[in-house]
């Protein structure tokens, strides 16, 4: 058994597996199909030959019983046993023999030729002086037999024998068994070639996934499996396709993110090869030069804080959640906000009351990122308004400016890294992470993003996270697409 299991784990094709396992389950269930109905055959014969055997022994006792007690001449025990003999019907492949006085009776009855095999058989039963039943079976022959002694008051004065012959019926059935088996290995194996191809047609999807699999390259992720059906494996090769389809979002994103962050940090690294190349030969602007290299390596050092927050943002210990009072905290960025600048008309429009489960730090930071983004599009006077409140489950907290606003062009795409709107002049340095940092830390606290904006008459942004979020909302992607919702908030 154990050669065989090692035999079998050779086979590492899935179709050749699978087909094994059937061909060898369906050999099994054929082959105890075929011994139980071969059982239940030779159970019927034998149940044949016992209902002979136990009505020819029943007549002869019936028929033998008015005389166990009387003293019978010779003459009476042979009238007896003619009398037996003439109640008998031959039939094929079974006898009667009676004997009288040791002798067979009458002595010229020709002996079958299954008897004339067992001569010692033969030469007990006169001799027998208690019934005896018993089965001779072996691979040449199958035949019972009943041996019922006459007894009477001078004691046993003959002997009745029933043969029944099963030979002849068993050998029919082992015929017909084989051929049975052989029309069973011939169907089991059109089954075997039949299944075999069923297979590789099932198993199709799967050799073509590993097809495409193998034909996947960094250059091309263009290749898909053709689905057809609504099966097991037909799923699977959907589900494939679309994780291509993800992987291949993800890799035109991470191609388009080098692309913008060499962007991004070529212009600062040439800006400060080219003054150190100057140095030498403009000494007297050394702390010119100093001042406008440190200025540049501030605003790289900016960006690859920025990367590695939105990198950090897709980590599961990202936020430290605990309840915190928003009217504090509301009131905490309204006046963080307004140090940064005096020339705006800032306003605290609302303060929520109930007290709310986030990351104070983070949440504090994405506010702060939008009243900074609100100062670089607003203009001296402009108005820069702040609120919070809890409604329906969810904190909304808003930054509402008077600027310039976003082209509505602009809006779907404002929050994605290292994008501008079309209307900035830049007069204002920045690599364009702000918005996507914002995003990153409102979708981790299992929120969203609203965005209204009309151009020249300003611009809104809403973050709107739940007040005590749950596990499952924690656990999702933080970045999935955020929410653009073309609508006036209910504060305003």
């Amino acid at each position: 058994m154990q050669q065989l299991l090692e035999w079998f784990m050779h086979f590492r094709n899935i179709r050749a597996r699978l087909l094994v396992w059937y061909f060898l389950l369906a050999v099994c269930t054929t082959g105890v199909a075929i011994w139980v109905t071969r059982q239940i055959y030779c159970n019927r014969i034998d149940a044949q030959a016992e209902a002979f055997l136990a009505e020819e022994v029943e007549r002869f006792q019936r028929a033998a019983a008015p005389l166990r007690r009387r003293q019978l001449s010779d003459q009476e025990v042979v009238a007896f046993f003619e009398q037996v003999l003439a109640s008998y019907v031959p039939i094929k492949n079974e006898w009667v023999l009676t004997f009288i006085n040791g002798q067979r009776y009458p002595a010229n009855q020709p002996l079958p030729a299954l008897l004339q095999q067992h001569p010692d058989l033969v030469a007990q039963w006169p001799r027998l002086e208690i019934s005896e039943r018993q089965r001779m079976i072996s691979p040449d022959y199958r035949f019972f037999y009943v041996a019922e002694p006459l007894v009477t008051a001078e004691g046993v004065q003959g002997v009745f024998v029933a043969i029944h012959d099963s030979t002849a019926a068993y050998q029919s059935g082992t015929e017909v068994m084989g051929l049975v088996l052989k029309v069973s290995a011939g169907v089991l194996g059109g089954f075997f070639v039949i299944a075999w191809m069923m297979a590789g047609r099932i198993l199709r999807p799967l050799r073509l996934m590993n097809q495409t699999a193998r034909k996947i390259t960094a250059s091309d992720m263009t290749q898909r499996i053709p689905v057809h059906g609504a099966d097991e494996i037909t799923e699977t090769a959907a589900t494939f396709n679309s994780m291509l389809d993800r992987l291949q979002l993800v890799f035109d994103s991470q191609q388009e993110f080098f692309k913008d962050v060499s962007h991004e940090l070529r212009t600062p690294i040439t800006v400060i090869q080219g003054q150190l190349e100057l140095l030498p030969y403009r000494p007297e602007k050394q702390s010119e030069t100093i001042a406008l290299i440190m200025n540049e390596l501030t605003q790289m050092s900016r960006l690859v804080n920025d990367l590695l927050l939105l990198a950090k943002a897709e980590r599961p210990d990202f936020l430290i959640l605990k309840p915190e009072d928003l009217d504090w905290l509301t009131e905490e960025i309204y006046f963080k906000a307004r140090s940064l600048t005096c020339y705006r008309d800032w306003r605290l429009e609302a303060k929520g009351l109930y007290p709310a489960v986030i990351d104070r730090q983070r949440l504090s930071q994405a506010v702060m990122n939008l009243v900074q983004n609100a100062i670089r599009h607003t203009q001296s006077g402009d108005t820069i308004a702040l609120g919070s409140i809890a409604t329906d489950g969810d904190l909304r907290f808003w930054v509402r400016d008077t600027g310039e606003g976003i082209a509505e062009a602009d809006q779907p795409k404002i929050f994605e890294r290292f994008t501008r709107a079309t209307n900035n002049n830049r007069q204002f340095e920045g690599a364009g992470l702000g918005l996507s940092i914002v995003n990153a830390i409102v979708q981790a606290h299992g929120g969203r993003v609203e965005l209204t904006s009309e151009l020249g008459q300003g611009s809104t942004f809403t973050l709107i996270v739940p007040l005590e979020p749950s596990v499952e909302r924690l656990e999702t992607d933080p970045h999935e697409s955020h929410s653009h919702r073309r609508r006036q908030p209910s504060h305003h």
